[in-house]
């Protein structure tokens, strides 16, 4: 099984930053995608960004030019650094991974999520 693990939410100004972190541990063969999801309170869940397992990166139009998601495949992490900041980033993030792990098929796993409040 894989366990998947995210910090770095909090409480941010509007026109702030924050990064959120993401690593995932167990018993990993590979992993493939790595992303992350947002939902807002009454809202879906959405795709925020996508990173491959070779670095080719995938963005919501809401924050392009101002997030950007990297991985360090040592460490199985990946990172959302998010810049200018404003009330509609307000959600839980997740991360996502799909990953192969021993005696396991290839699946999605899905964290906890952190809280990522932006004030006006």
């Amino acid at each position: 099984q894989v366990q998947v693990v995210e910090s770095g939410g909090g409480l941010v100004q509007a026109g702030g930053s924050l990064r959120l972190s993401c690593t995932a541990s167990g018993r990993i063969v590979s992993i493939n995608d790595m992303g992350w999801y947002r939902q807002a309170p009454g809202k879906q869940r959405e795709l925020v960004a996508q990173i491959t397992s070779d670095g080719i990166t995938n963005y919501a139009d809401s924050v392009k030019g101002r997030f950007t998601i990297s991985r360090d495949n040592i460490k199985n992490t990946v990172y959302l650094q998010m810049n200018s900041l404003n009330s509609e980033d307000t959600a839980v993030y997740f991360c996502n991974c799909n990953a192969h792990a021993l005696f396991v098929d290839w699946r999605n796993y899905w964290g906890q999520g952190t809280q990522v409040t932006v004030s006006s």
